[in-house]
C-alpha cells in the first residue's frame, strides 16, 4: 500500500511540475506586448523590399528594441501618406519609416526621442550639367514623395514663393518610383533626405548637386496620448545605443 501512494504522489507531483511549467511559458506568451508596425518601403537604407522581404535601418532598429522591451512585432507597409492616418485609426500601433519630426505631425502623433538626423538633397541624372538652381527654377519637372519633408521642402520654398508653378511638381507613392522616372529622363531632378540620397547614388545613376540644410530629426511616431509606448519606445532606444547595438546598425546601414 505504501509503494501505491509513493507512485500516486510522485505522479501528481510530476503532473504538478508539468503544470506550472506549462502555465509560465503560455504566460510568457501572453505577456509579450504585440505590436503593429507601420513603415513605406522604398526609403533605402530605412525601409526597402529586397527579394520579397522588408529590410532596412528601421526594421533592424525597431526588432533591436523590440528585443530589448520584450515586444512581438508585426510589420506593414503602407504608402507614406497613410502612416499618420492608420496610427489615428488604429490600424498601426508605431510608425518607423524615417518619419521627421516636425510642428505639423507632432499635433496629430506622439514621437520618440530622436534617432537620426538628415537634410534633403537634390539629385539629377549622373550625366546632367544641371546645376542646383537650374534644376529648381524655370519649368523644369521636380520629384518627390508624397507626405513627405522633400514634397514640404518644395512646396514652401519654391512653390508658394512664386519661384515655381505648382505644376513642377510631380508627386509619387515611393522615392524609389520617383528616382525610375528621373533615370527615365521623365522628370529633371529629386528633392529628397540625404541619407536616401547617397543610396541612391550607389545604386543608380545619379547624382547629388547640393545639399538643402533643413537639420531634420527622425522619430519613431505613436498615436497622440499613447505616452506609455513613447516612454517604452525610447526606454529601448536607449539601450540599444548603451549596448552598442545601434552603432552596429548604423555600420551595417550606413558605413
Amino acid at each position: 500500500m505504501k509503494t501505491i501512494n509513493l507512485k500516486f504522489f510522485t505522479t501528481l507531483l510530476l503532473a504538478l511540475v508539468l503544470s506550472l511549467g506549462l502555465t509560465t511559458a503560455v504566460g510568457f506568451g501572453q505577456d509579450m506586448e504585440e505590436l503593429t508596425v507601420g513603415t513605406s518601403a522604398g526609403f533605402p537604407p530605412f525601409e526597402i523590399m529586397e527579394e520579397g522581404d522588408l529590410v532596412g535601418f528601421d526594421v533592424d532598429l525597431m526588432e533591436a528594441i523590440a528585443e530589448e522591451q520584450g515586444l512581438d512585432l508585426q510589420w506593414r507597409d503602407l504608402s507614406f501618406a497613410s502612416l499618420i492616418p492608420a496610427l489615428d485609426a488604429g490600424k498601426v500601433d508605431v510608425v518607423a519609416a524615417a518619419m521627421t519630426i516636425t510642428a505639423e505631425r507632432d499635433k496629430k502623433v506622439d514621437f520618440s526621442d530622436p534617432y537620426w538626423s538628415a537634410d534633403q538633397a537634390v539629385i539629377v541624372r549622373e550625366e546632367s550639367e544641371l546645376n542646383v538652381v537650374e534644376a529648381l527654377m524655370g519649368s523644369r519637372m521636380i520629384g518627390a514623395q508624397t507626405g513627405t519633408t522633400g514634397a514640404s521642402w518644395v512646396k514652401e520654398e519654391l512653390i508658394e514663393k512664386k519661384i515655381i508653378g505648382n505644376s513642377v511638381l510631380r508627386h509619387y507613392d515611393t522615392y524609389v518610383m520617383a528616382v525610375r522616372d528621373l533615370v527615365n529622363k521623365n522628370i529633371d531632378s529629386v528633392v529628397v533626405d540625404t541619407p536616401v540620397a547617397e543610396t541612391f547614388t550607389e545604386r543608380q545613376p545619379v547624382k547629388v548637386i547640393a545639399r538643402l540644410v533643413t537639420g531634420e530629426n527622425y522619430g519613431l511616431a505613436v498615436k497622440e496620448g499613447n505616452s506609455e509606448l513613447v516612454a517604452e519606445l525610447n526606454s529601448g532606444l536607449q539601450k540599444i545605443r548603451d549596448s552598442g547595438k545601434y552603432d552596429e546598425l548604423v555600420e551595417k546601414w550606413f558605413e
